[in-house]
C-alpha cells in the first residue's frame, strides 16, 4: 500500500512558520480581549493603499483579515495611483493625530512619482508598526537604545529562531542581502543576540565560501533558488526569506512559489524554513504584535498623564489649603485646621 504525500511524516527539521504564527495570533487575540475587558479600546491600524497593483491589494486583504481575526479595528484608505505625494502625506498626518489609530502602514511600493522615503518619514515613530522609520532602524543599531518597533520580517525570523530554541549567541550568522527592510535590520537583530554576523550582497566575493562557514544562514536576496546545497555547512539552520514565482506548467496557475534557497540544500541543513509556510506567515504575525505593542504603549502613556494630573491637582490643593490656613489663622482662631482644610478642598472640587 502506497503512502500519499499528505500522509508522509513531517520532517522534524522544518521550522513551521504557520504553526508559530498561529500561536502568536492567539496570544495577540487574548491580549486584545484583556484590553477590552479593562475598558480600553481595541488596537486600531490604518493602511494607506495607493494604486491598484494586484499584489499590493492581496497583501492588504491578508492583513485586514488577520487584524479582524484578533479583534483589531482596521481602517483602509485606498487612493488612485495619480494621487499626489502631498495628499498622501496629509492622510499620514491625519492618522498621526487620530488617537484611535495606534499603527500606520503605508503599503509599498508607492507610485513612481511619489518619494517613498519622504512619506515613510512622516509616519509617527510611535505608530511605525512596520518598523521602517529611520529613527527606529538607527536605534536598533545603537547599543543602549531600543527602537519603538522592529521591521516585521526580520523580527519574525528572529522569533522563529527563539521559539525553536535554536542557539544564536556565539554562532556565526551569514545574512545574504542588505536591504533596509530585511537584510540590515536582520543583521542588527542577530548582533544584539550576540551572534557573529557577516552581511553578504551582490558585490561580495567568494560568497559560497563565506556561506559555508555559517551556523545560521538568512537568505534575503530575492533570487529564486540562488543558494546551493554545496554552500551549506552540514547541520546549519536556514532561514529563507525569499518568495519568488517561477514558471511551472504542471500547476493551474502556471507558476509555483520558491525561496532563495534550492530545496536540495535542505538535505544537509539541521533546521530550515520551507517556502511557502516559513517566514511569510510570521511577517503578518509580527505586524499584529507590533500594533498591539503600540496600543499598550499609548494606554500606559495616557495612564501616566492621568496620574501626573491627579498628583498635580493634589499638590495644588495642599498648597492652597496651607495658604488659606496661614491667611485665616488670626482672623478665625476658633476654626480648626481640619475644618479649614475641608472647606477649601470642597471648594476646589466644585470647580
Amino acid at each position: 500500500m502506497s503512502t500519499s504525500a499528505t500522509d508522509a511524516p513531517k520532517d522534524p527539521r522544518i521550522i513551521d512558520g504557520n504553526a508559530i504564527a498561529a500561536k502568536v495570533r492567539a496570544e495577540v487575540a487574548e491580549a486584545v480581549n484583556k484590553l477590552k475587558e479593562s475598558g480600553h479600546r481595541a488596537p486600531g491600524i490604518a493602511v494607506l493603499l495607493v494604486g491598484d497593483r494586484t499584489d499590493s491589494s492581496t497583501y492588504v486583504r491578508m492583513k485586514k483579515q488577520a487584524c479582524e481575526q484578533v479583534g483589531f479595528v482596521f481602517q483602509l484608505i485606498q487612493l488612485p495611483s495619480t494621487t499626489s505625494e502631498e495628499e498622501i502625506i496629509q492622510h499620514v498626518r491625519k492618522f498621526n493625530e487620530d488617537r484611535s489609530i495606534h499603527g500606520i502602514l503605508v503599503q509599498l511600493p508607492l507610485p513612481i512619482h511619489v518619494n517613498e522615503t519622504r512619506v515613510l518619514d512622516e509616519v509617527h515613530r510611535e505608530k511605525d508598526v512596520d518598523g521602517f522609520h529611520p529613527l527606529n532602524i538607527g536605534q536598533l543599531a545603537m547599543k543602549g537604545y531600543e527602537p519603538a518597533f522592529v521591521s516585521c520580517t526580520p523580527k519574525g525570523c528572529l522569533e522563529l529562531l527563539l521559539r525553536e530554541n535554536i542557539p544564536i549567541a556565539g554562532k556565526h550568522a551569514v545574512v545574504i542581502g542588505r536591504s533596509n527592510i530585511v537584510g540590515i535590520p536582520m543583521s542588527l537583530l542577530l548582533l544584539k543576540q550576540n551572534a557573529t554576523v557577516t552581511v553578504c550582497h551582490s558585490r561580495t566575493e567568494n560568497l559560497p565560501e563565506l556561506v559555508k562557514q555559517a551556523d545560521i544562514v538568512v537568505a534575503a536576496i530575492g533570487r529564486p533558488l540562488f543558494v546551493q546545497k554545496e554552500w551549506i555547512k552540514p547541520g546549519a539552520t536556514i532561514i529563507d526569506v525569499g518568495i519568488n514565482s517561477v514558471p511551472d506548467a504542471s500547476r493551474k496557475t502556471g507558476y509555483r512559489l520558491v525561496g532563495d534557497v534550492d530545496k536540495e540544500a535542505y538535505d544537509v541543513a539541521g533546521r530550515y524554513t520551507p517556502v511557502p509556510g516559513g517566514v511569510g506567515p510570521m511577517t503578518v504575525a509580527m505586524l499584529l504584535q507590533n500594533t498591539l505593542l503600540a496600543a499598550q504603549k499609548w494606554i500606559r502613556r495616557d495612564n501616566f498623564k492621568f496620574i501626573n494630573k491627579m498628583q498635580s491637582r493634589s499638590y495644588s490643593t495642599a498648597t492652597a489649603t496651607r495658604s488659606y490656613l496661614s491667611s485665616r489663622k488670626r482672623a478665625t482662631p476658633s476654626r480648626s485646621p481640619v475644618q479649614a482644610g475641608f472647606r477649601i478642598f470642597a471648594g476646589l472640587l466644585k470647580r
